[in-house]
């Protein structure tokens, strides 16, 4: 069972509800979400792409901007080298259609997961060489690849860097130096001399920001190509919003605006490919969701890049006809559909592999599943550090050694953890939450022993935290109120959805709903009298479980027949449901004690 946890950041907040002429509640929840005064609460409600950041306050964007109109006016082949996941795709497309919007000769090049690896390396250097490639541009990758750089400027080309990855350092004593590549420029919000006011965007986003820089600089320029350019970044800022979901990043400052702005333009989308996705995934695309994008069509263009090529996400972003838009589309869902069922088939051998070896005890879960896809390792550790709220890693067997990936939990340091046993590991990397790591298969068992002799976690570590937004009886939501909620929106990462709860409140009557009886409604009374309907979309037989041991045997069953009388602690999230033209409140309970 949770802790609650109430936000207690204070502020004048009948002031704001009267300045942001926004219900009270509302002034509460943005203030909750690290928003400090009114003008920074003025942008949360209404701010728009004119309050995002100049490109050009990026540390060396103007040579990145000067660097590649002239490779594009002395007619250089200009390749884009990206990543395979969401974020390394959208920023691929991002700089490789604005590029060729201005008549570059341009190709992209993303890294196969299994034989090449995460970002730049040797093979995609010589490659580029061999293909006659004088400008390489980097996205979502290149800010750790200075051996590769200084190899393919060996090799005569010029490389330019758009990261937003950590920078790698060594320290000197007490002072920390950075190790930069040996790139015609770098432009990473993470420099420690970079003074770009939001380091937390992701690799789409630096990728948009440069060519919009392009673009700006071409307009003052009074150069003809921006006129072809200036249209697409319409389309444009829908990557950009699109890797800003997938890739986790928080919902806050600009990414919160581009997202939202983003989402807008989707619901128009001119790109056949992204309208294709949301077609064969039965997505209105005039209804299209920051959690569809997380959970419905990022995960498709993802699974290319896990079980196939990511070449194929390319190519459905690409599309020039609806025909094939579909056909790709439909490819990429099934990938999709294949890489969820291999997911669920690892998650069950990853706790049946538990039980086996009596693992339960262990504070940190280490687990080989070598005939596992290793490209599914990740997904699997997320799963399994769900089922058992800790932190876990999944290992697969590789062409040299184990692979594996980690995924942590709020109170453990996965990347410093790491750092501790780097003695037993041949490569690895990360950060707090989640890692990627290899190592020698005899290896393991020591790996294992070591990180849970290591582990400092106490019992209490483990307990996991619900914050609450507001307690706030259930009677004095309205219409109003929920609507004023939804304009909050887009909810992920910084910005989730808003809580509140309240004591008390009796349940009445129950019944299941859903295809297999796995959710539910009930009936209930709260303690001002009110009578309403509370709907819950958890695991229906957790939530009867629970009310037997806590209320005695058999008190599920009265609660199913209509003769419940209990007292729940219920949090709760507030919505407007619409079915057939008719809107009436929803109450959704999330979490109960």
């Amino acid at each position: 069972m949770e802790k609650w946890l109430v936000y207690a950041k204070k502020a004048d907040f009948q002031e704001w509800a009267r300045v942001l002429h926004v219900d009270p509640v509302v002034a509460r929840v943005i203030r909750n979400r690290d928003v400090t005064d009114l003008e920074e609460a003025e942008r949360f409600l209404h701010g728009t792409l004119a309050d995002c950041h100049s490109p050009w306050l990026f540390l060396d964007m103007d040579r990145a901007v000067e660097g590649f109109l002239r490779n594009l006016r002395s007619g250089k082949k200009i390749r884009v080298i990206g990543d395979y996941d969401v974020d390394g795709i959208c920023s691929a497309r991002v700089l490789s259609r604005g590029f060729s919007l201005l008549g570059a000769d341009v190709d992209v090049a993303i890294p196969h997961r299994i034989h090449d690896g995460y970002g730049l390396n040797e093979n995609l250097i010589r490659e580029a060489a061999n293909d006659g490639v004088g400008l390489i541009v980097t996205c979502d990758n290149g800010i750790s690849a200075s051996e590769q750089i200084s190899l393919a400027k060996e090799l005569g080309m010029e490389v330019i860097v758009t990261d937003h990855h950590e920078v790698p350092f060594v320290m000197e004593g007490n002072e920390r130096k950075e190790i930069l590549p040996e790139a015609l420029a770098v432009v990473d919000p993470k420099r420690m001399e970079d003074h770009y006011p939001f380091s937390g965007i992701c690799g789409g986003v630096g990728a948009y920001k440069f060519v919009q820089a392009i673009l700006e600089r071409l307009e003052k320029e009074k150069d003809a190509r921006a006129n072809a350019l200036r249209p697409a970044m319409e389309e444009l800022l829908e990557f950009a919003a699109f890797a800003t979901v997938c890739d986790v990043m928080e919902l806050k400052d600009e990414n919160r605006i581009i997202v939202r702005e983003g989402l807008r333009r989707m619901h128009a989308s001119k790109n056949l490919g992204i309208r294709a996705l949301m077609e064969v995934n039965g997505i209105d695309k005039g209804a299209v969701t920051a959690y569809h994008l997380g959970f419905v069509l990022g995960p498709c263009l993802n699974a290319t890049g896990r079980l196939d090529t990511a070449q194929r996400a390319m190519e459905l972003l690409g599309s020039s006809t609806e025909v094939q838009a579909v056909s790709v589309a439909r490819d990429l869902k099934e990938l999709n559909d294949s890489r969820k069922n291999l997911t669920l088939q690892g998650v069950e051998q990853a706790k049946e592999y538990v039980a086996k070896r009596h693992l339960e005890g262990d504070k940190v879960l280490v687990i080989y599943l070598p005939e596992a896809h290793e490209s599914i390792a990740g997904i699997i550790a997320g799963r399994v550090r769900e089922q058992y709220g800790k932190p876990a890693f999944v290992f697969t067997k590789g062409e040299e050694g184990v692979k594996g990936s980690g995924r942590s939990i709020e109170n453990y340091d996965m990347y410093e953890a790491l750092n501790q046993v780097k003695h037993l590991l041949v490569k690895y990397g990360g950060h707090k939450m989640a890692a990627g790591l290899s190592m020698e298969e005899e290896s393991l068992e020591k790996f294992r022993m070591a990180v849970n002799a290591n582990c400092t976690l106490t019992e209490e570590d483990f307990i996991p935290c619900l914050h609450v937004d507001v307690p706030m009886p259930m009677e004095y939501a309205t219409k109003e109120l929920a609507s004023q909620l939804d304009a909050l929106e887009p909810f992920g990462v910084g910005n989730p959805k808003p809580i509140f709860a309240q004591k008390d409140v009796v349940f009445l009557a129950g019944s299941r709903m859903g295809k297999n009886g796995q959710y539910g409604k009930f009936q209930v009374v709260t303690p001002g009298g009110s009578k309403l309907t509370l709907t819950y979309f958890g695991e229906m037989d957790a939530f009867l479980n629970w009310l037997d041991e806590t209320h005695g045997s058999g008190s599920s069953d009265l609660l199913l027949s209509g003769r419940g009388n209990f007292q729940v602690a219920v949090a709760y999230q507030l919505g407007i449901n619409s079915y057939r033209g008719k809107e009436e409140l929803q109450f959704v309970m999330k979490a109960f004690k």
